[in-house]
């Protein structure tokens, strides 16, 4: 699934764009503790989070993260959306809660990474 699919099929907000909309998401991620995001997401995933401050951006830099949606129609600040354009981070937003948000993408095929025990 693309990163520009996502974006039209569940009407995503969005507060910085992508530099690489066709993008094919390796899988989501859902989680507000930026440790846990550090340790468990990788590459070209798209990230969960009700979030909205800078360090978002940082972590979704750190893992080369094809985007982030930012949850329960929660909106970044103005200073998070221009640090996320200078760094190249897509932000986006919804409406829908992050069960809402990962059931629709899941059902929609975007599975999440399997963790090892």
């Amino acid at each position: 699934m693309k990163l520009s699919e996502i974006i039209a099929e569940n009407e995503l907000t969005v507060f910085s764009p992508s530099k690489q909309p066709e993008v094919e998401i390796a899988h989501g991620y859902v989680s507000d503790m930026l440790s846990d995001v550090i340790a468990n997401a990788g590459k070209d995933c798209v990230w969960m989070t009700m979030q909205t401050h800078s360090n978002v951006i940082a972590v979704a830099a750190l893992k080369d993260m094809a985007g982030i949606i930012i949850v329960g129609g929660h909106k970044p600040s103005d200073e998070t959306i221009t640090l996320a354009k200078s760094k190249g981070v897509c932000v986006l937003g919804t409406k829908h809660t992050a069960f809402d948000i990962t059931g629709r993408l899941f059902a929609s095929g975007l599975k999440g990474e399997t963790m090892s025990p």
